[in-house]
């Protein structure tokens, strides 16, 4: 069976490319799925910008076909020729049997028609609790919201974070979904007294995350030592370097810019608790990362109240709650470590990467 990944983004976290200017989470789940699935015995490959590698190049086991440089093309024009074309073009040389699209926006799309007109089969992956909402998907013009859609209704299998998703996917659009969760890989855990991070804070730039209300946090709490993480979107690198500025001027705080995606685990180990900002999710990578560490999580989004259920950290309702809570488990207190340990075993129970693969494979089915 030949499956295929229809993303674009995930050439730097494949090739452990160093000079990357953001990584986002989607990239990272399609790496280790498709490891996942080349494990049980897929044959793989994944749609890739053209970072000026070869057209195909075989990563692992894993080929990555190159459709198109991220800034090629002729504005207005370029909706047709390079990306409509060389996605679909490159959707025929992987000639799959399986695609599987996300995150939210034109390629979609582009996925659906592809997969109906060659009869193949299409897995749709709900990124975000916002592309579940009609006009609040973070996708910039209306012509690419009504392709995602589009492609939406076209999947062969729509895979949601969360019930809360599902709830969203059937009231606004009358669409099933799979509640499929995320996959995570293992990492090391480091003792107490080893961790020189109080808080970590990691995600690329831009308004739904709140970088800003982190800065504000670390004023508050100079006893503590925060490190943030994360680049510069496209389209936003004035809001990126103005917030960078900030931080590098508040003394507790350390700014490690953009972490390729193999160096960014070593973070989360050095870090007691991990801080999520953000008002608008699906379910964060970061969440896993932190817990397959034994790293706690304190945050303003909690996917389907897992957080304070199932005691992997602390949920706050508002940002102005998140200094008690930070304050309420630093330094390293019985609680902090007993919510890490609880953390690990959780994570490391329900987010295997394979078992997660197989039941995409078995819904198929």
């Amino acid at each position: 069976m030949k499956l295929c990944f229809v993303g674009l983004d995930a050439w730097p976290v494949l090739s452990a490319q160093k000079d990357v200017q953001f990584i986002g989470g989607e990239p990272v789940q399609h790496v280790l799925l498709a490891r996942a699935w080349r494990d049980l015995g897929l044959d793989i490959s994944i749609l890739v910008y053209d970072h000026g590698q070869p057209r195909d190049t075989v990563v692992d086991g894993i080929r990555a076909i190159a459709t198109y440089r991220r800034d090629a093309g002729v504005p207005v024009l370029r909706f047709i020729h390079p990306r409509m074309t060389a996605v679909i073009a490159a959707m025929h040389r992987a000639d799959a049997d399986i695609y599987y699209q996300s995150p939210a926006g034109v390629e979609t799309g582009y996925a659906a028609w592809f997969c109906r007109q060659f009869h193949r089969k299409l897995i749709c992956r709900i990124a975000s609790d916002a592309n579940c909402i009609p006009g609040a998907q973070l996708i910039k013009y209306w012509r690419d919201r009504k392709l995602f859609e589009y492609g939406m209704r076209n999947s062969h299998l729509i895979a949601a974070q969360t019930v809360h998703q599902q709830n969203l996917l059937q009231s606004n659009y009358g669409l099933a979904s799979e509640l499929i969760n995320m996959a995570a890989e293992t990492g090391n855990t480091l003792p107490p007294e080893k961790k020189d991070i109080d808080v970590l804070w990691v995600s690329n730039f831009r308004q739904v995350k709140r970088p800003e209300v982190a800065l504000q946090i670390a004023r508050q709490l100079p006893q503590f030592r925060f490190s943030i993480a994360g680049g510069a979107l496209p389209g936003l690198e004035s809001y990126y370097e103005r917030l960078v500025a900030e931080a590098r001027a508040i003394p507790n705080v350390t700014v490690h810019g953009a972490v390729p995606y193999q160096d960014v685990g070593g973070l989360f180990e050095r870090a007691r608790v991990f801080l999520n900002t953000s008002t608008v999710e699906g379910f964060p990578n970061t969440f896993l990362q932190s817990w397959m560490r034994s790293v706690p999580v304190v945050s303003t989004f909690d996917p389907d109240g897992l957080i304070a259920r199932e005691t992997l950290g602390i949920h706050c309702t508002e940002a102005g709650k998140l200094p008690a809570a930070l304050t309420r488990l630093l330094p390293a207190s019985d609680e902090l470590r007993s919510m890490g340990a609880v953390a690990q075993a959780f994570a490391t129970q329900h987010y295997s990467a394979q078992a997660v693969a197989q039941r995409y494979l078995d819904l198929l089915r």
